[in-house]
């Protein structure tokens, strides 16, 4: 009943998506399935200087998040030759995803004026009635006024800030650019915090050197501390010595600038003196990665870099059709071999396994499908791949299952005791080898890059789906089974029958019937039968029994001292007489 609401709920929400979204009735393919929009960008700076791998990688690591944020899944985003970007989306992108490729990022620096924790907005209360949003200034005030007055929050900005909800990944895309000479309401680049800011003071093109290290003491001394180090160019340190004056008589949140890169806050400092000489340390809670990571931005924002597109064209799949249909075609042949294994040695109880496996590929296309809509997940080849490996998985839980339940009726128990009892024991194997099949899924994921993280993803799932499917469908089928005559009987073609699970001495059979004999020559006894082999054989009481025991071993504990006497005498008559004679 469970997996059937669940089932039901999962193609509702696909139906729902279909006719009132944009879902589908079938996963996204990834690159290497469909094709898709290549883009390739030549970085250039517009004073001449020179474009390092380390800004490649930067500039890599915006367009990548700036992908990744639109809910584009499965893009590569790869370097060509050192100098150039390559940028493959699956798919027909929208062009506001491929705007986004081919804005250029921009560092600035802007006084923080509010901010607040990232709390989800309210919606309107259902049945509240229609209402009409206000038009709402969004006048500058005069110029030369302080950029850390809080006159540059007009109506228009306040209400973006109310708005501003940074827990959603839409508002972490970044890029869009942003007006220098107003206010600016953005989110920290981990979606932390959300911030309105005041008009730009300083470009990060003012910035001539950023570097991280251990801090160094008033004394000389080297602490444990990491710091960032970031100095300016003459333009700059005058308009940060005046920057900083300001912003250090100020109380917090007012005493902070913010460090904006692609619109998002990438660190937001306070100031606690005037820097003069435009040599300032941020300090706080860095690690070695992080202060490393914050001093890669800012000297990435140091160059007037830009984004020039050389090339835009569509490209055709990279593997195709054709892969496709024979990765099928293997997963299909896979599947037939372990259905045809399983009828072959579990006869009509092998239809569990065909039965359950049906399921676990229903509810898998159904997860992967209704993914595509609601988080922009891609199939790729690798993915599929995942999906194939997860039939020999599943069929293993099977497995495990049916021979706990054969181990139990061989030691004399009944069906259901054996369904009962094989399933407590092959329930901790199951759990123990799904969780360990889960855990490498989720270290290859976040460790691997690429398609490798498709075949991690479908592999974690599937496994989910497995323990899902053994749970919820074949225990309880099993259970169902277990009660009916032609299981409980051990019928020939049931896959439980006793003469081949090689069943000995006497077994209950069910409605008053017990099974005697070896497997050579099995005797099925009716009930009058049952009652002379009882009354032959009584019952006894584990004391009755125990007391029986003990009495057997004194007993032969008695006979094996007698049989010594015996031996013993003979053996000293002769020794007399050797002596007479």
């Amino acid at each position: 009943m469970t997996l059937g609401v669940l089932i039901v709920a999962l193609f509702a929400a696909i139906a729902g998506g279909v006719k009132w979204s944009n879902g589908t009735t079938a996963p996204k393919l990834a690159l290497d399935l469909e094709g898709g929009t290549q883009i390739i960008l030549t970085p250039t700076t517009t004073d001449a200087s020179k474009v390092t791998s380390s800004t490649i990688s930067q500039a890599i690591d915006i367009i990548r998040q700036r992908v990744d944020s639109s809910g584009v899944a499965e893009a590569q985003i790869t370097s060509q030759g050192g100098n150039n970007i390559v940028v493959a989306l699956p798919g027909k992108p929208s062009e506001a995803t491929l705007n986004l490729v081919r804005e250029s990022a921009q560092m600035r620096f802007r006084p923080v004026l509010m901010t607040a924790a990232p709390t989800p907005t309210a919606t309107a209360t259902p049945g509240s009635g229609p209402t009409v949003a206000p038009t709402l200034s969004n006048t500058p005030p005069a110029a030369g006024t302080d950029a850390s007055s809080t006159s540059w929050v007009t109506p228009a900005l306040q209400a973006q800030y109310d708005a501003l909800d940074c827990t959603k990944p839409s508002n972490l895309v970044g890029g869009g650019g942003d007006d220098p000479k107003v206010g600016l309401v953005a989110c920290a680049k981990d979606g932390s915090a959300k911030y309105a800011l005041g008009p730009v003071e300083i470009e990060g093109t003012e910035i001539t050197n950023a570097s991280s290290g251990l801090k160094v003491g008033s004394n000389g001394v080297v602490t444990n501390e990491w710091v960032v180090n970031m100095t300016f160019n003459s333009a700059g340190s005058a308009q940060f010595a005046t920057t900083t004056a300001r912003l250090a008589k100020l109380t917090s949140p007012q005493n902070r600038f913010a460090m904006v890169l692609d619109r998002l806050v990438i660190s937001a400092p306070s100031v606690s003196a005037v820097i003069p000489d435009g040599r300032a340390e941020i300090s706080g809670s860095f690690t070695r990665t992080s202060a490393a990571t914050l001093a890669n931005q800012l000297n990435f924002g140091a160059l007037p870099l830009t984004f020039t597109v050389q090339s835009e064209e569509q490209v055709s799949a990279t593997l195709g059709t054709e892969q496709l249909q024979k990765g099928l075609l293997a997963g299909l042949i896979g599947l037939v071999l372990v259905v045809g294994y399983s009828l072959v040695q579990y006869r009509t109880l092998g239809f569990v396994t065909v039965a359950s496996l049906a399921l676990a590929a229903v509810i898998s296309y159904g997860v992967i499908t209704l993914l595509s809509w609601t988080q922009g997940y891609r199939l790729s080849l690798p993915g599929v791949a995942g999906l194939i490996v997860a039939i020999g998985i599943t069929a293993d839980s099977f497995i495990v299952y049916f021979e706990r339940v054969r181990d139990e009726l061989r030691d004399g128990r009944t069906l259901v005791g054996a369904v009962d009892k094989g399933w407590s024991r092959a329930r901790r194997t199951i759990l123990a080898s799904d969780a360990v099949n889960f855990l490498a899924a989720t270290v290859l994921y976040v460790l691997a890059v690429g398609g490798v993280r498709g075949f991690a993803f479908t592999l974690g799932l599937t496994t989910l789906i497995d323990l899902l499917i053994v749970f919820t469908f074949t225990h309880p089928v099993m259970m169902l089974l277990a009660k009916t005559s032609f299981f409980g009987d051990g019928h020939p073609a049931s896959g439980l029958d006793p003469r081949r699970l090689g069943v000995r001495g006497v077994r209950y059979a069910g409605r008053g019937r017990v099974v005697t004999g070896t497997t050579e020559d099995l005797t099925v006894l009716d009930v009058p039968e049952v009652s002379s082999l009882r009354a032959a054989v009584p019952a006894r009481t584990i004391a009755e029994r125990r007391k029986a025991a003990a009495e057997a071993a004194e007993a032969a504990a008695a006979g094996a001292d007698a049989g010594d006497a015996t031996e013993a005498e003979p053996a000293q008559t002769t020794s007399t007489e050797r002596n007479e004679s």
